[in-house]
């Protein structure tokens, strides 16, 4: 048995694809999210093997929510009335996607690659990528979760095989790597400073060179981090302008 999860911010388009979802005889829907944050609540909670997850939301969109998945989440299915982010990048790559109105033909061939497992993890990466630089993040802190826009953002730290995003106000937890942010990051805007860290280039105060061309970088909050020896020189060149 397939367990969907359906997340749409619009009623009746969730309405319609459970409907349609529920005349299939292995599928079984388990939930539904109005919204990105609470359909993340509902991924962990739920454990669903797909999500056919609306691309265009409020507050969150469906591109932040996949990003925001463990690789070993759930399959995803975009769905979509009109795709600004070019619906060619979804031709490229594994990830299904579907156009509404949802079609039942066009649901059974989605459903079809699920059954399959074609539907691959590096086929997200590769939307996420061909979209616009990452604006917000959708990290988890406890039980909840909160959408921090990109500026609120002071570092990315790697700690204990988890990501650690850090703002003014405290820190919370994003399931991507470093070196996957890092293809999502406004290079303009972030910069890797080690293997551990990635920085906010506005949230640099300091620059302190140490013994053996290492430095540490202080941010506005006080946090230090290490430089390597390799980026410090980078790193000097990039907040010079």
């Amino acid at each position: 048995m397939i367990r969907a999860l359906i997340v749409d911010d619009e009623t009746p388009a969730r309405d319609r694809l459970k409907l349609l979802l529920g005349e299939v005889p292995d599928v079984e829907v388990v939930g539904e999210a109005a919204d990105g944050e609470s359909a993340a609540e509902r991924i962990a909670e739920l454990s669903p093997a797909v999500v056919f997850l609306d691309v265009q939301m409020p507050g969150c969109s469906g591109l932040e929510v996949a990003a925001s998945l463990p690789a070993s989440g759930p399959l995803v299915v975009f769905c979509t009335a009109f795709d600004r982010y070019a619906v060619d990048a979804f031709e490229l790559n594994a990830v299904d996607y579907l156009l509404k109105p949802v079609t039942r033909a066009r649901l059974e061939k989605a459903l079809d690659r699920v059954r399959r497992g074609d539907v691959q993890a590096d086929g997200v990466a590769r939307v996420l990528r061909a979209a616009q630089p990452a604006t917000r993040f959708l990290a988890r802190k406890g039980a909840s979760y909160r959408v921090v826009h990109a500026r609120e953002v002071l570092c990315f730290v790697s700690e204990g095989g988890l990501t650690k995003l850090q703002t003014s106000d405290g820190h919370y937890w994003v399931p991507p790597t470093l070196n996957d942010l890092e293809e999502r990051l406004d290079p303009r805007q972030f910069f890797r400073i080690s293997r551990a860290a990635i920085v906010n280039l506005d949230a640099v105060r300091e620059v302190v060179p140490a013994e053996g061309g290492q430095g540490e970088a202080a941010l506005r909050d006080g946090t230090r981090l290490e430089i390597s020896r390799r980026r410090l020189r980078d790193l000097t060149d990039r907040l010079s302008g």
